[in-house]
């Protein structure tokens, strides 16, 4: 059996690593597009304070959440997957009741989770933050590197005869896959199509009990070129405008992260946090200088697994679907405190406000933005104001910190809502539309993908996820 993965973000890398365990012969192509959004993400792990009311949603990042330990024993090697627990800060501690009474309703079902305690003062065990806060503690919550993952999962997938290419795949009304240069003028059916979505696009349910933001706060913000800056996100009240998403204006994104077509690294072993890591070579050499220009090569497949984040509509279009997949871009800053030691710093998730969590090497993790703002894979001023102001509110002993770094993602949301996993022909599987859950979801989708392709029962009940075309 032969399956093309279009993408080699961490669904189709994940998808290329499962299938190739099974014997099948994988072929991963990758566009290269910039935005690409594994690498962006956090990479936050804590699906059980989200989605209070929305069943489908939670299964596939509790599930996503629960596959996470046995895949860091499967591949044996670091992935920055680490159990170091969430804090749930707010102002006034009555805020923090009901996402107390939700992870005391899911507890039975997910005890990974473990133990929620009150933490008095937070600063404790995150010592940035403000003295002002109160916190509960999730101690099953855990912090994982996106790029590390993927890597990770191709280097696996590569060492057991999976081909790694860098170009376009485009796909013909039938289902085949043909190869084209990254940089040719490709046939029609090609080039983003996006629109502003309306009310309920990517909605998350329970607006006024989930924990996290996942839409935009207010469909105003940033702000216009005037350069009003008087109304930060963190002023808007709950009560006010909310995004068109309709979401609650709750803290950030969990991990930021969607998969789209990006340059594939090289596998590369691990290195200390503290040394700089040298730019990757490819997986594969570019097979520019094997592709003529006009009408590409065909690569065989029986079947083709299209895990290309944002972009998945584009790649689809072909096939005669419009496919309600748009994307929302996510800024997110890194920061280093020399000296400090943060690697099992908590992750810190505010009712309103960013996110913060710690990794090797005295660095901190700020974000992210949540703007539906097209294919615009910008780090912008505005942006980069939100979350500077917001994180600062929260953890204010960070005002010293050195800004070494700053992420853009796009994470592909489903506009009806769930992800969108599924056939969409006999020959042709999906999965997109993790929006803000890539990293927390994203291995356990591949290996959903990759059961689908092999026809075998998934281990969840998929009908949820089945693609609705536009």
């Amino acid at each position: 059996m032969r399956v093309v993965v279009i993408g080699s973000g961490i669904v189709g890398a994940s998808a290329a690593y499962y299938l190739s365990g099974r014997g099948v012969a994988v072929t991963v192509v990758d566009r290269g597009s910039q935005g690409q959004a594994t690498q962006a993400g956090a990479g936050i792990v804590c699906p059980w304070v989200d989605h209070p009311e929305d069943d489908s949603w939670y299964r596939l990042t509790s599930e996503g959440a629960r596959h996470y330990p046995r895949l860091v024993e499967a591949l044996g090697e670091d992935i920055g997957y680490a159990k170091v627990g969430a804090l749930l800060v707010a102002e006034d501690p009555v805020d923090l009741e009901p996402v107390r009474a939700l992870l005391r309703r899911r507890y039975a079902d997910a005890p990974e989770m473990g133990e929620v305690t009150d933490v008095l003062t937070p600063s404790d065990l995150f010592p940035p933050l403000s003295d002002d806060l109160s916190a509960l503690l999730v101690p099953g919550a855990a912090r994982v590197d996106g790029s590390a993952v993927r890597d990770a999962l191709l280097r696996a997938a590569v060492a057991r005869g999976t081909e790694v290419l860098q170009g376009s795949a485009v796909l013909t009304p039938d289902g085949q896959v043909r190869l084209h240069a990254a940089d040719e003028d490709i046939p029609a059916g090609s080039g983003p199509r996006w629109a502003q979505p309306g009310p309920g696009a990517g909605a998350v349910s329970g607006r006024t009990t989930s924990w996290r933001q996942a839409a935009p706060l207010t469909p105003d913000y940033p702000p216009s070129a005037t350069g009003d800056l008087t109304e930060s996100p963190l002023e808007a009240s709950a009560e006010g405008p909310v995004g068109a998403a309709g979401d609650a204006p709750f803290g950030g994104p969990p991990d930021g992260s969607p998969e789209g077509p990006a340059p594939v690294p090289a596998p590369v072993p691990p290195v200390e946090p503290d040394v700089p890591v040298p730019p990757a070579e490819p997986v594969a050499p570019s097979v520019a200088e094997r592709v003529p220009a006009g009408e590409g090569v065909p690569l065989e497949a029986d079947v083709v697994i299209v895990a290309a984040g944002a972009w998945t509509g584009e790649v689809c279009r072909p096939l005669g679907v419009e496919l309600p997949v748009f994307p929302r871009r996510g800024q997110i800053l890194h920061a280093t405190l020399d000296g400090v030691d943060t690697a099992f710093w908590p992750i810190v998730l505010p009712r309103s406000g960013p996110y913060l969590l710690g990794f090797p090497g005295s660095r901190v993790v700020i974000g992210a933005t949540v703007e539906d703002v097209g294919f615009a894979p910008r780090v912008t001023m505005g942006g980069l104001e939100e979350v500077i102001a917001a994180g600062l509110r929260v953890a204010p002993g960070l005002f010293g910190a050195t800004v070494s770094e700053t992420r853009v993602g796009l994470r592909p949301v489903n506009a009806p809502g769930p992800a969108l996993i599924g056939r969409l022909t006999p020959r042709v599987v999906v999965a997109t539309g993790l929006s803000a859950y890539g990293l927390t979801a994203g291995p356990f989708t591949g290996e959903l993908v990759a059961k689908l392709a092999l026809d075998e029962q998934p281990p969840i009940d998929l009908t949820p996820y089945a693609p609705r075309t536009a």
